[in-house]
């Protein structure tokens, strides 16, 4: 088993496994409108195929709209 950080949260997962299947695993509800950061570089969605390696930090940040008055 490999471990990783997610947003701050250690995980133990078996490898391979891409971003790609993160997100489902992480249930990420709308991963369209989910930036994700490996080991502090983002990734464009194109490259969301990219295996993860044990000790990998990733971050998903999601990206929120406000209004104004």
């Amino acid at each position: 088993m490999a471990k990783i950080k997610v947003n701050g949260e250690v995980q133990e997962l078996k490898l391979p496994i891409t971003l790609s299947e993160l997100l489902i695993l992480n249930q990420v509800a709308q991963p369209d409108m989910v930036s994700i950061q490996l080991n502090g570089e983002f990734v464009y969605q194109e490259d969301y195929a990219t295996i993860i390696n044990d000790g990998d930090e990733i971050d998903f940040l999601y990206f929120m709209g406000g209004g104004s008055k």
